[in-house]
């Protein structure tokens, strides 16, 4: 079981992330914006971090950055709408180990963490 944080400004992306995740991982936090993402982060160490691209006060891609300078092992993996190609390049240039495309699906998300694990 991994410790999975979800960082999603909408309430209604966490919250679908949750019911997603937590039948075979441990949810240690959810956040709002990526400030929080790396306070929490720092403290909760977990083996996962499901982010956000766009968020307010510091975007996922800002954020990414940040936890793999502090952390090269982190794992993150990017939720992205369509149509945001260009933030997902930009993504995996600061680290990102995988992404999914909003509207998600559970398979789709169980995937996504297991490449990103596996590699």
């Amino acid at each position: 079981m991994s410790e999975v944080l979800i960082a999603d400004d909408s309430e209604f992306m966490r919250n679908l992330l949750r019911e997603i995740l937590e039948e075979d991982h441990q949810i240690v936090s959810e956040v709002e914006n990526g400030v929080e993402a790396v306070e929490v982060y720092r403290e909760e160490q977990p083996d996962l971090l499901m982010m956000d691209i766009v968020m307010p006060i510091r975007d996922g891609i800002e954020t990414t950055d940040e936890i793999k300078n502090d952390d090269p092992g982190a794992t993150v993996i990017m939720c992205t709408s369509v149509g945001q190609e260009e933030k997902m390049k930009e993504a995996v240039k600061a680290g990102a180990d995988g992404y999914i495309t909003k509207p998600f699906q559970k398979p789709s998300v169980i995937e996504a963490i297991e490449d990103a694990v596996a590699t």
